[in-house]
């Protein structure tokens, strides 16, 4: 009898080891192209919590800038990328398919404008330099709707071609050469800190229009759509883990980007991180008339020659 219980006991051990590894090999094996951005931050909790490996997907976290993100969507690099709401435009226009299907983030504050001091309004920056990242990423567009709505074009300054870390750093040195800049957190938070070497004229409360969402490409929907729902669900859980557990998200969070957990915890007050009743929301009416009037203003500063079908930019199905 003890024979034929061992026999059973080996037997069911070895039955779960099978089903151990059957259980990894349905994990779907996936890159995603991030910055280290406060935003897209929950992705990396997801990751580094072990949120997506418990919802079935074997995640590859690459940072790379967003002037650079659509061509590894391109290459097949990544499959999936976190980046802003008309950046998709601009990737769909100049044919590269990807389609957003949750909402990540809305800036409160997060991104901004900063200036070196005697610059009063943006106005006065008609015929001077700003610094941003490359046209068709979120500090060029920012940078183009903030001139906008003060009666500049982007068209009318100079546009000095720097990253948003370079840019905050330049202007805390003194260095740079250049008279305001794109630049958002965890950076802005360091021009927060020294207003002597400038100041933020701007932000996102003052226009409030930095908005991001997570998609992938069609092909990979298509042949993974429990991956893509795994994918929301994971950013979802994430955000119920901060609520639950913050100090513990803040510091992994954080390590990500090189900051403490007070620092990152900082960083993110100027954002919100949206859940699944915020994404629903969002995609009901809000999504739509943001990228009309962002596909219109990318139009008139030549950044796409042509709208692509904004009703084929997202699939909600994944949210519900």
């Amino acid at each position: 009898m003890r024979l034929n219980r061992t026999v059973l006991t080996l037997g069911l051990a070895a039955a779960a080891t099978v089903c151990s590894f059957g259980a990894r090999a349905q994990e779907t094996k996936v890159a995603i192209g991030i910055s280290g951005w406060t935003g897209f931050a929950p992705l990396t909790l997801a990751k580094e919590a072990g949120l997506f490996k418990k919802f079935g997907l074997d995640v590859t976290i690459k940072k790379i800038p967003q002037k650079d993100r659509h061509l590894a969507l391109a290459s097949g690099d990544i499959q999936c990328a976190a980046t802003t709401v008309e950046t998709w435009i601009v990737w769909n226009a100049n044919g590269v398919a990807a389609t957003q299907i949750f909402q990540l983030d809305k800036s409160y504050g997060a991104d901004g404008m900063v200036v070196k001091p005697g610059i009063e309004k943006i106005a006065d920056l008609k015929g001077k330099t700003i610094a941003a990242s490359a046209p068709g990423t979120a500090p060029y567009f920012t940078a183009a709707w903030m001139l906008k709505k003060n009666g500049v074009s982007i068209k009318d300054v100079k546009v000095l071609t720097l990253e948003p870390q370079p840019v905050a750093n330049a202007l805390l040195a003194g260095t740079g050469g250049f008279d305001a800049g794109m630049t958002y957190e965890p950076y802005l938070s360091s021009v927060r800190a020294k207003p002597e070497a400038g100041k933020i004229i701007a932000t996102t409360l003052d226009y409030p229009m930095v908005m991001d969402t997570f998609g992938c490409t069609p092909k990979f929907l298509a042949e993974n759509p429990k991956a893509a729902k795994a994918f929301a669900d994971g950013y979802f859980a994430a955000l119920d883990m901060i609520k639950a557990e913050p100090k513990k998200s803040f510091e992994i969070m954080g390590a990500d980007v090189k900051q403490s957990a007070e620092a990152f915890e900082g960083s993110q007050k100027f954002l919100r991180w949206q859940d699944r009743a915020a994404n629903q929301k969002f995609f009901t009416g809000e999504f739509q008339a943001f990228s009309k009037e962002a596909a219109d203003l990318l139009l008139d500063i030549g950044i796409i020659k042509a709208v692509p079908d904004l009703g084929k930019l997202a699939d909600t199905q994944f949210i519900k």
